[in-house]
């Protein structure tokens, strides 16, 4: 599909023409285009984007999605259309299906199955047979089949053995190990951060204690067989302080935050309601503060959406037996808006970075690249509700809301579309 995309303002920060409103003109996939000015073309669809910007397609590093096994919560369908509608252009999807994908079967199907997607589907393989962290899972395998990193899911190593023997085996074919920071025996059976809202709320907390802690033991293991390790969704102060000393002792460390967690804190948990569960939990203002500046001085390499879809008997219920997680991916750029970041520091942590973390082509904007992008307009509002949600889930505290920051058009493998 040829389109010319006119007056819309780059946000790339790896493009020459980043910062400058240009004219955009994409040609059987391709960027062909790209100038002050250009005159539309016949058999050319035209799309007008005064004050909207153009970054490269989102990529997410951490995404549920329930095919196979689950797809109740979510499928590729509902989960990657939701993604296009957030600006979403690939997603890297967790093991934690019914089979698990384990062994290169479980990843051909999933690949096989999204293909012809304007969503890039990759499919992560777990660590361990059945994410059960006693046996190694079949990662070379599943790595020529093409799996593009490991991981557990929400789940903790917690065998330190088992951890540095995968993280050597890893090696060996420059594998990527993806964690998750939790130590089990702290965190024990809490739902919430400990702080003193939550004391007064009478709720048992889990202490940033027990993410660092699990860090820490991540941290040494990587160090010592001097393997490249990711650990995501880190939420605490502490965490940002341990991972920037690590990467200046040049430990091979990368990581992420969840956008919820640059915005929201405990204090929303007064209402009881469960759509504020995640895992990790929402924690202070001295975390949220701590996260920001650890993304923009480059510590956090990524942002990331943790989605995580539900059906309603598993959400709309008491607090302490709700399942953890929040459907995610429509609503990721309205929060980095709200959280202050810039258009430039979007594209670096939610397009350009996710892709080179995974050593996967970047989409810079330019001539002769592949079109690969996305357009938003950060000052557009508009209401999320149950009618625009394309999620197959609905456990959301932003539904019914107004958000500001609206996609307009998403363009990846020949492929666009539209909401205006």
């Amino acid at each position: 599909m040829n389109l010319l995309v006119k007056s819309i303002k780059i946000a790339d920060p790896e493009s020459e023409f980043n910062g400058k409103t240009c004219d955009i003109r994409v040609e059987k996939g391709s960027i062909t285009s790209i100038a002050e000015h250009l005159t539309a073309n016949k058999n050319e669809q035209v799309f007008e984007a005064a004050g909207s910007i153009l970054s490269p397609g989102f990529m997410d590093l951490n995404c549920m999605i329930g095919d196979p096994g689950f797809e109740t919560k979510e499928d590729l369908q509902t989960g990657t259309a939701a993604a296009k509608a957030g600006g979403f252009t690939a997603l890297a999807i967790q093991p934690s299906t019914k089979p698990v994908v384990h062994s290169k079967s479980e990843v051909e199907y999933l690949l096989n199955k999204a293909k012809g997607n304007l969503v890039d589907v990759y499919p992560l393989g777990a660590i361990s047979q059945n994410m059960e962290g006693k046996d190694l899972a079949e990662m070379y395998d599943m790595r020529t089949a093409g799996a593009v990193a490991f991981s557990e899911g929400n789940k903790t190593l917690t065998d330190d053995g088992f951890m540095s023997r995968a993280l050597q085996y890893a090696l060996g074919f420059d594998g990527l190990l993806i964690t998750f920071p939790e130590n089990k025996a702290i965190s024990a059976k809490a739902h919430v951060n400990e702080s003193e809202n939550t004391i007064l709320l009478g709720m048992k907390g889990i202490p940033a204690l027990a993410e660092e802690m699990q860090i820490s033991r991540d941290l040494f293991l990587a160090q010592y067989h001097n393997a490249p390790l990711h650990i995501s969704n880190i939420s605490t102060a502490g965490a940002v302080t341990m991972i920037k000393k690590a990467k200046k002792d040049g430990i091979k460390v990368t990581c992420d935050v969840a956008a919820h967690q640059l915005v929201f804190t405990d204090d929303l948990l007064s209402g009881f309601d469960s759509n504020y569960k995640v895992k990790p939990p929402l924690r202070g203002k001295t975390d949220v503060k701590a996260l920001l500046a650890g993304l923009r001085d480059g510590t956090i390499d990524a942002i990331s959406t943790q989605h995580r879809p539900h059906e309603i008997e598993f959400k709309d219920v008491e607090f302490e037996i709700a399942a953890y997680g929040i459907i995610a991916l429509q609503t990721a750029l309205p929060l980095l808006l709200q959280a202050g970041l810039s258009p430039e520091l979007i594209a670096q942590k939610m397009a350009l970075n996710p892709r080179k973390l995974l050593k996967l082509e970047t989409s810079i904007i330019k001539v002769g690249s592949k079109a690969n992008f996305v357009v938003y307009n950060p000052e557009q509002k508009w209401q999320y509700t149950l009618q625009n949600n394309y999620s197959k889930s609905a456990n959301s505290p932003l539904l019914n809301k107004e958000l500001t920051g609206k996609v307009q058009l998403v363009y990846n493998n020949s492929q666009y579309q539209s909401y205006e």
